[in-house]
């Protein structure tokens, strides 16, 4: 690992490992956002996953404990790729439930909530930059695209390889046909003679 992801990826990770714990010690303050998600996208989400929990302090707690567990995952470079996936997916509803500045009409406020749904946005940029980030080590695609150029060329090759030991076998059965149709020729010359 290089010296600037080991350093940048706990600096990433850091708030969510840090809000995270104050959300599992004290899910009461994030139960306003939590309530108004669930009234908002509980029933849509109900629908498609029934065994999700429709109990904001339950939602609170588990939100908090992926953010936790993600967020170590990725400072400490353990699948940093998959943790920060996980951790833009929580926190992009996050975002949406906790700050929606479109709603409210004071100003001041308005602005506050602003600028934490931009910090989060950026943090969504620094996490979708880590999450395809592949450590200069080719990622899946690339080598699939590579294994599939691989084998066409194998394939290009061996067909090559097969028509020249045709037309080799065809030369040589030329010359023995060739070579037997002589000594047949001399065989009968020698008893018409």
């Amino acid at each position: 690992m290089s010296l600037v992801r080991m350093i940048a990826r706990p600096m990433l990770a850091s708030i969510f490992v840090v809000q995270g714990a104050k959300a599992l010690r004290d899910p009461e303050t994030n139960l306003p956002a939590a309530t108004n998600f669930t009234d908002r996208f509980g029933p849509a989400l109900q629908k498609r996953v029934p065994q999700l929990p429709t109990d904001p302090k339950t939602l609170v707690r588990i939100n908090a404990g992926i953010q936790v567990g993600a967020g170590l995952a990725l400072a400490t470079g353990r699948m940093p790729r998959l943790a920060s996936a996980t951790l833009l997916a929580s926190l992009l509803p996050t975002t949406v439930a906790g700050h929606p500045f479109w709603t409210i009409e004071d100003p001041e406020q308005r602005n506050a909530q602003r600028v934490q749904a931009m910090k989060n946005a950026g943090i969504a940029g620094g996490l979708l930059i880590a999450a395809v980030d592949t450590e200069g080590k080719p990622g899946l695609s690339w080598r699939a695209r590579r294994a599939a150029k691989d084998a066409k060329r194998a394939t290009k090759t061996a067909k090559r390889e097969a028509r020249m030991a045709a037309q080799v076998t065809a030369g040589r059965a030329k010359v023995r046909a060739g070579r037997a149709k002589a000594g047949i020729s001399s065989v009968q010359h020698r008893v018409t003679s």
